[in-house]
């Protein structure tokens, strides 16, 4: 769906996300505390999300949210990207989108 192509595309770190979902809450957590000022698109408010949902299935997201774009690139949903994470390869990633943190400098 060229909508998520072209938010995935103009922004850094995107997450595709549904208010209620605590999964989602989560990763945009995660991406805070790392210094990443994630757009969030929350697809329950969008009247095109179901279109968005199913297209975010199709592109091999497991499970449609959250759907955790860096740099243009699908990185997948939460086990993706906690995996990243665990290994360290989530901050090499986001690298270009991190903010200084006082507390971690």
């Amino acid at each position: 769906m060229e909508k998520i192509g072209k938010v995935a595309s103009e922004n850094g770190v995107v997450i595709f996300s549904k208010s209620t979902c605590c999964l989602c809450y989560a990763v945009q957590i995660l991406f805070r505390d790392l210094g990443v000022q994630a757009v969030v698109h929350e697809i329950d408010h969008d009247p095109d999300g179901k279109e968005i949902e199913k297209a975010l299935t199709r592109l091999g997201c497991n499970g449609p949210v959250p759907a955790v774009y860096i740099g243009g690139k699908l990185m997948g949903s939460t086990n993706e990207v906690m995996s990243l994470h665990l290994s360290g390869s989530l901050l090499q990633l986001i690298r270009p989108y991190q903010h200084n943190l006082s507390s971690h400098d």
